[in-house]
């Protein structure tokens, strides 16, 4: 039996009371109306519901006692009823929400399959032949929950309170079951898992009913800010719930503060038409610079740049960036169409600015034409761009932005960035953007602090809104604004621009409240759920991913999570994040720990094996050995790590190969293949780092005199035959290549037959290619038998140590290895090789050759 059940508040104390069946209380319902709310709830819903925390008016002692004497009598007519209740509701009671936490039931007994439950509502049900029953004289306008919508507006949005219901209420996520079948140990957090999916459900249900779907929630870009009419005229909105009045000013009318006032609209918004000129052309004119005049409460007059201002630029002699008015005569038209959706990605991470070799930023032109070719060339095809969108300070390498919907113009303008992807598409290239969501610059003249005057706006106000270690402010994901804002923005870059994608920024900072801030994660699965995770930023998550998923199918969503948060990469309808891809975050520590810390002689092979393959099933991970963190100053490269000082003497051919310049160059190639061929389901390098770039990198900067000699990629290096640079680019190459021919990183999970610790060898097989490793400093292997499960004649494929990749040609090509029936490593078959040391060797079964 489904039992209806209101919540009841005690109206002395203003406390909530036990969750009791509606049946019994209709008497109080008549006598009480609007102190009542009604969630429905089945027998097997455990999760905390919400109080109603705003306190009621006051009530006349008369009226309080017939009350007290009618809740009494009601009591004790359902008193033998409690008993069952309470055991079905596992004793559940309504806390405020923000205490809500999961609530682990005892088992209920066997009950009918129930029907999926409607949105959670705060107001009592509607009566025949009325829409709404009338709130009641002396009611309190805002009774029926705590507000979604911060800031200072009057009044919330159209659904709001609807977006803030954060319950088990809700249909459970389709496939929930799928998941916990998949992953037992997460079955104690099903209510978890539920409960995030029915506030995901709510709010995409609310956006639905009260914006006309995401579809048109999402298009906010196309209305908000300055935009320009067909017939010439001039449409602007803004979101400044804490303004007193808001004004455009600039170019087109003399910089004048209070002639065009906007208009005050619903929700803390305003709007502002105006009408073509007498020649009918547009009165604010492509070019022109312009600011939004905001009258704070105090008074004081703010000069902002839009939030969703297009192109914004800074002139040599000033701090501040200006809001320049962008709609050209002629904007440039695509003229390929996005690649389809890759089943592997073979990521190359670039930095627009830093990609010349000369000692200056570079431009969007010299990236189409210069560096496009050469990632291309080297087998990459996905490019991952950093740093598009607008920030203020170079040195913060992208993530302090300032403006979310202009591309950077310090690289050239928005056509330029469009023709880039467009080129990158007609070679065959997937372009991902980089998105900074987890926080914003803290910047306010030409940022987002403080638009409105006010601490909050798009920002959690006081402390909550602002990271201690980054500086910087953070979102009210729960804000209806804030959503409008931050989906609108990712489909913007897509539609706009081009974009087939995104990499998400800080997750981990968003997913918990504590944003990772002196954690630990240890993978005990009681780190994930609980309290200290931010529902409201994941459910934001769900939404954003949910919608590219929807309206562009066609693109891929990364989590740069340091966290291991389970089903992050999981489809929403399994209760998960709905990313595609998850950055393999510990892969790169762990080299890093085993190049500074061990010898050569001491490298454990069960625990690199380990750390390259522990990662969820069917998850998918992006593999890499080093990104952009480790080429920031403060750190090292792998190469660096390896070859120091001597990268600066003693990599031209002509010098002697020296111990350090040796070990160093195999092992990078060693360390940069396992990576790939075992690590995960894609793989990401960072520019330059394929060649084992020198030195580290470094903006200009007051600490280094405003110097560009670190922040430049010097891709010359191997166009120089007497430099020995070309040879780790030249593997680099060969094995994306190899890996393009045979598909490895979107074929099933290796098989790792051997990680033998005294002879350093590790071998496995994946993709129907068998991979051998010899990792020992000077001990070479002859006869080494290997398992393999297909049998019939091998040769090498890959070798490491061939003389155009900069080894010492210790094996011939042309031997055929032979496979024997005999069982060896779990594996059916087996067969004899000669493997030197530092050496890695792929082979491929000529019996099934592609």
């Amino acid at each position: 039996m489904c039992l209806n059940k209101v919540l009841m508040l005690d109206l002395k104390k203003n406390k909530s009371a036990e969750v009791w069946p509606r049946g019994r209380v209709r008497l109080v319902n008549s006598c009480l109306g609007y102190l009542v709310a009604y969630p429905k709830m089945s027998h097997t819903d455990t999760g905390p519901t919400r109080s109603l925390t705003t306190p009621p008016p006051p009530i006349h002692r008369h009226a309080l006692g017939s009350a007290k004497f009618i809740i009494f009598l009601c009591f004790g007519l359902f008193c033998p009823l409690r008993g069952t209740i309470s055991q079905r509701t596992g004793g559940a009671r309504a806390l405020p929400h923000a205490l809500r936490a999961p609530i682990t039931p005892s088992p209920p007994p066997p009950a009918a399959p129930l029907a999926p439950l409607p949105l959670l509502r705060f107001s009592p049900p509607p009566r025949s032949g009325r829409r709404r029953r009338r709130r009641p004289a002396g009611c309190p306008r805002r009774w029926a929950a705590p507000a979604l919508y911060s800031g200072r507006a009057r009044r919330r949005p159209a659904g709001a309170h609807k977006m803030a219901a954060a319950s088990t209420q809700g249909p459970r996520a389709p496939k929930l079951a799928q998941l916990l079948e998949r992953d037992p140990y997460l079955a104690p957090f099903e209510q978890d898992f539920q409960r995030r999916y029915a506030l995901f459900y709510n709010r995409l249900k609310s956006i639905e009913e009260n914006e006309g779907g995401l579809d048109k929630f999402s298009k906010s870009y196309k209305t908000f800010g300055v935009n320009q009419f067909v017939d010439g005229g001039v449409y602007c909105k803004e979101w400044a719930p804490g303004a007193e009045a808001v004004f455009l000013t600039g170019d087109f009318n003399g910089w004048n503060p209070f002639s065009h006032p906007y208009k005050k609209i619903e929700y803390g918004k305003w709007e502002l038409f105006i009408p073509p000129g007498q020649d009918g052309y547009s009165p604010v004119p492509h070019g022109s610079k312009l600011k939004v005049v905001i009258r704070a409460q105090n008074g004081e007059l703010l000069y902002r740049i839009s939030p969703w201002a297009r192109y914004v630029v800074r002139d040599q002699d000033k701090v501040n960036y200006d809001w320049v008015h962008w709609n050209p005569p002629q904007s440039y038209i695509r003229k390929h169409r996005s690649p389809e959706r890759l089943k592997s990605l073979r990521i190359y991470e670039s930095h627009v600015g830093i990609a010349s070799p000369e000692g200056k930023i570079a431009s969007y032109k010299n990236f189409t034409y210069n560096v496009l070719p050469r990632i291309k060339d080297l087998g990459y095809n996905c490019v991952q761009l950093m740093a598009i969108m607008e920030h203020a300070y170079y040195a913060s390498f992208g993530y302090q932005v300032t403006s979310f919907f202009a591309a950077s113009s310090r690289y050239g303008t928005p056509d330029d960035l469009k023709e880039m992807i467009d080129v990158a598409h007609s070679m065959g290239i997937t372009v991902l953007l980089d998105v900074v969501h987890s926080h914003a610059s803290k910047n306010s003249e030409d940022g987002l602090n403080k638009f409105d005057g006010t601490d909050s706006c798009f920002f959690h106000s006081g402390p909550k809104g602002t990271h201690q270690l980054w500086d910087s402010r953070l979102f009210d994901y729960s804000n209806w604004e804030v959503l409008r804002f931050l989906l609108s923005n990712l489909r913007m870059w897509i539609e706009d621009y081009g974009f087939d994608g995104f990499r998400f920024d800080g997750v981990t900072s968003m997913l918990y409240h504590h944003h990772g801030i002196g954690t630990g994660f240890s993978g005990d699965y009681n780190e994930y759920f609980g309290l200290h995770v931010d529902e409201d930023a994941l459910c934001y998550l769900m939404l954003a991913n949910h919608m590219v998923n929807f309206l562009h199918p066609e693109c891929i969503t990364i989590a740069e999570d340091v966290s291991g948060m389970p089903a992050l990469c999981r489809p929403v309808a399994e209760g998960g994040g709905g990313f595609d891809y998850r950055l393999a975050m510990a892969i790169p520590d762990k080299w890093i720990q085993i190049i500074k810390e061990l010898k050569d002689e001491d490298w454990n092979m069960g625990n690199i094996v380990y750390t390259l393959t522990n990662r969820r099933y069917e998850e998918k991970c992006i593999a890499y050995a080093e990104s952009h963190d480790q080429a920031l100053v403060g750190d090292k490269t792998l190469a660096f790590r390896l070859m120091d000082a001597e990268m600066y003497t003693n990599m031209s051919v002509l010098s002697p190969l020296t111990p350090v310049i040796d070990r160093g160059i195999q092992l990078h190639k060693m360390i940069r293949l396992i990576t790939h061929a075992l690590g995960g389901d894609s793989y990401l390098n960072f520019m330059g780092n394929e060649f084992g770039h020198p030195e580290w990198l470094d903006f200009p900067r007051k600490g280094n005199n405003e110097s560009y000699h670190y922040a430049r990629r010097q891709f010359n290096l191997t166009d120089d035959h007497l430099l020995r640079y070309r040879f780790l680019n030249a593997f680099d190459r060969d094995m994306n290549k190899s890996e393009e021919r045979f598909g490895w990183l979107a074929s099933p999970p290796a098989f790792v037959s051997e990680k033998h610790e005294s002879n350093k060898v590790i071998a496995f097989e994946r993709a129907g290619l068998v991979f051998i490793f010899n990792f020992h400093p000077y001990q070479s292997y002859t006869d080494y038998r290997v398992g393999v499960e297909i049998p019939g004649k091998y040769k090498i494929l890959l070798d490491s140590d061939a003389s155009e990749y900069g080894g010492h040609q210790r094996l011939d090509h042309n031997t055929e290895y032979f496979s024997e029936e005999y069982p060896h490593n779990y594996r059916h078959n087996s067969l004899m090789v000669y493997i030197p040391s530092r050496v890695a060797i792929v082979l491929q079964n000529m019996d099934n050759a592609k």
